[in-house]
């Protein structure tokens, strides 16, 4: 194998085909990247058995061929050449001679042979959207998914698909995030991600309308992002039936402006620390909310004004969870619907129903 190619394309997709890479693997060639040449391209691959992500970049390629490279090793060489151009040679031992400017370096590869194959989806349900769109949809739901594999299938996102509406679904025991939007599809799907491969996937995603194309199969899901394939299993396991936990009645209703909210939440939330946990109070009555916290640091109040109607109560949750769904809702006003003081709050906008947090109340000692 022997290539030449432009550095800083080589490091653009080096560094994004490195995050499927295994950390640590009792099989080696995982913790390396799958480079493939051929005709007027070069190949990359990182996968780890769960997540992958592989990429093309143009390169001049004198004698094709393939190799795995320690993905650590590889990164950092390419990044610290000179030159704006890179020569990569590999012989037939495994050994890779890499040059750019008057730097060479001769490091020892794997076999192509000791890498997995990768996954392939042939009879699969294809879906197109725009890039911000599941952009947005992975913010404002990605923040809810279980960080315990008590219930593995909770630490990834619900996707389902029915009359030509895509919604997202998260839930991790104490909240729940549902993000929906209408897409251009007549399939009827239901399938769980990964939360770790759609983190990777965010990060591959712009802020531009420009197509992405999914396509899901019985155990895998591939995602063709600009240049970027990810392909990922998907999670096994009984989804909660989440409709059952959203309340059906409301008692109070409240609008307010998000970021005030935040703020007066966020000061409140100063004497609390992963040491002195203690439910952030809030109290909605006459028009105001009020929030207040007690802990052995000291103690914290705030109130501000809001447009109440209903029933006043007095509720307990934990503050990061309140702040979370408040921070991704993403817009300048939300409604805040309450149906007693032992079920969950409600985050909703102001107009339409684009997205659905829940936040469960924490019981408070009564005195």
């Amino acid at each position: 194998m022997k290539i030449l190619c432009e550095r800083q394309a080589l490091v653009d997709a080096v560094s994004n085909v490195q995050r499927a890479v295994a950390a640590k693997s009792a099989l080696p060639a995982l913790e390396g990247i799958l480079l493939r040449a051929f005709g007027n391209s070069l190949f990359l691959a990182g996968y780890d058995m769960e997540l992958g992500i592989t990429t093309t970049i143009e390169a001049e390629v004198s004698e094709p061929g393939e190799i795995v490279l320690t993905a650590k090793l590889f990164s950092e060489i390419i990044r610290k050449l000179p030159g704006e151009e890179v020569s990569l040679a590999c012989n037939e031992k495994n050994t890779a001679t890499i040059r750019s400017g008057n730097s060479e370096f001769s490091i020892i590869g794997f076999s192509s042979e000791d890498y997995p194959e990768l996954p392939t989806i042939s009879d699969g349900a294809a879906i197109t959207v725009p890039q911000d769109m599941l952009k947005s949809m992975i913010r404002q739901t990605l923040f809810a998914v279980a960080q315990t594999d008590t219930r593995p299938v909770h630490t990834g996102v619900k996707f389902e698909l029915e009359n030509g509406v895509l919604k997202l679904i998260a839930v991790d025991g104490s909240r729940l995030a549902i993000r929906s939007e209408t897409v251009k599809s007549n399939e009827q799907l239901q399938f769980v991600v990964p939360g770790k491969t759609l983190s990777e996937v965010l990060k591959l995603l712009n802020d531009s309308d420009e197509t992405l194309y999914l396509t899901v199969g019985l155990r895998h899901i591939i995602l063709e992002i600009g240049g970027y394939s990810v392909f990922s299993r998907l999670l096994d396991g009984e989804f909660l039936p989440y409709r059952k936990a959203i309340p059906t009645e409301t008692s109070t209703t409240v609008r307010i402006k998000t970021r005030t909210l935040i703020d007066a939440v966020d000061r409140a939330s100063l004497v609390i620390n992963d040491r002195l946990k203690s439910p952030l109070i809030c109290r909605f009555k006459d028009d105001e909310i009020s929030v207040s916290c007690i802990t052995a640091l000291g103690s914290a109040s705030d109130s501000i004004h809001a447009d109440i109607e209903g029933r006043q109560e007095e509720m307990g949750f934990n503050s990061r969870f309140l702040l979370d769904a408040l921070r991704n809702a993403e817009c300048d006003e939300v409604v805040i619907e309450l149906s007693g003081a032992q079920s969950p709050m409600k985050v909703v906008p102001v107009s339409g129903d684009h997205f659905l947090f829940l936040v469960l109340p924490v019981r408070l000692k009564r005195v």
